[in-house]
C-alpha cells in the first residue's frame, strides 16, 4: 500500500533535506502525484517513487538558503533510540555527517548519500538523476573531496560508554569545574546553536577548549538550571534532551570520538519548530 511507502521514502528525503517536516511534505507531494498519474508505463513503482522523492527533495534544497557563520542552520533532529525495532530509521544519516554534507550542493549530496548510504551503483543513481553514469562519478568525487576536507571520522555510537561520559560531562558543568570540562573536551571543540528565526541564543558559534567550556558553564547557570536531561541517541548519536516539566526545550547533540572519548562537538538545537517531533 502507499501509505507504508511513506517509511520507505522519508530516508532519502530527510537525508537530502535535513528536515523532518520538509521531507514529509515532499513524500506527500509524491504520492498524490502518483495516485492521480497515469502509471500503465511504470514496471517498479518502488524505484519510480524514490526517484520522485530525490529529485524533489533537490529542488527543495535548491530553494532554501543555508547560512554559515552570521547564522547556524542545524538539522532537524530525528530519535533513533527504537532503531533497531524501526527499519527505516536505520538509513538516517548521523547528525554530524547532514551537518558536513551542507557543505554539498543538492545533486552532490543525493549522490552521496545514493552511493554511500545506500549502495546505489553509478548506473542506478545515473537513471535516478536521469545523468550520465560519468556526471556521477564527478559528483561523487567532488563531495567526496568536499568532505574529506573537514571530516574528523566516524563518531561514537556505543550507547552505553556515551551515557556515562555525557553523566561525568554534566556533573563537571554543574560543579563549574572547567579544568575537569575542558579535560573532556578535543583541543578542536566547536559549539553550534540553532535557535530558529524567533529565538535568540547566547552564543551561536564558539570554539576553543576554555571558550566553550566557559560557556557551557555560563548557559547553564544562567538558563538550565531548572532542566531535567534525559539521554537518548539522536542520529545514532549520543544526545541530551532538556526538559521543565513535560516541555521540551533543547537537544543537545554530540560527536564524541571513539579513539579517546573527547567531545568534538556539540550541535545544540533549540528552535521549537525542530523539537516537536522529538521529546516525551
Amino acid at each position: 500500500m502507499l501509505k507504508d511507502y511513506q517509511y520507505t521514502l522519508f530516508p532519502y528525503a530527510y537525508n537530502i533535506l535535513g528536515s523532518v517536516e520538509d521531507a514529509k511534505d515532499t513524500i506527500q507531494d509524491v504520492l498524490s502525484n502518483y495516485v492521480t498519474a497515469n502509471r500503465e508505463d511504470i514496471g517498479n513503482e518502488k524505484a519510480y517513487l524514490v526517484r520522485s522523492v530525490i529529485n524533489q527533495s533537490i529542488n527543495a534544497k535548491n530553494k532554501r538558503k543555508t547560512v554559515y557563520y552570521e547564522d547556524v542552520w542545524l538539522p532537524e533532529p530525528v530519535a533513533t533510540e527504537e532503531a533497531d525495532k524501526a527499519l527505516h530509521l536505520k538509513d538516517i544519516g548521523s547528525y554530524t555527517m547532514l551537518i558536513l554534507m551542507e557543505e554539498l550542493n543538492p545533486k552532490e549530496r543525493a549522490v552521496f548519500i545514493l552511493k554511500e548510504g545506500f549502495g546505489y551503483s553509478h548506473d542506478e543513481i545515473a537513471d535516478v538523476l536521469s545523468g550520465s553514469v560519468e556526471q556521477s562519478r564527478k559528483l561523487l568525487s567532488r563531495a567526496k573531496a568536499k568532505l574529506d576536507a573537514r571530516k574528523q571520522g566516524a563518531p561514537m555510537n556505543n550507547k552505553t560508554v556515551s551515557a556515562a561520559l555525557l553523566d561525568q560531562y554534566l556533573h563537571a558543568i554543574r560543579k563549574g569545574d572547567t579544568q575537569r570540562l575542558e579535560n573532556m573536551l578535543s583541543q578542536d571543540i566547536v559549539f553550534y546553536a540553532d535557535g530558529g528565526k524567533n529565538l535568540n541564543v547566547a552564543r551561536k558559534i564558539c570554539t576553543g577548549l576554555q571558550d566553550v567550556s566557559e560557556l557551557l558553564v555560563f548557559t547553564y547557570n544562567k538558563y538550565q538550571r531548572e532542566f531535567e536531561f534525559e539521554f537518548t541517541m539522536i542520529n545514532h548519536q549520543p544526545a541530551l534532551l532538556f526538559y521543565l516539566g513535560e516541555k521540551l526545550y533543547g537537544c543537545q547533540v554530540f560527536t564524541i570520538s571513539p579513539e579517546d572519548n573527547k567531545i568534538l562537538q556539540i550541535s545544540t538545537v533549540l528552535d521549537p519548530d525542530k523539537l516537536k517531533n522529538i521529546g516525551k
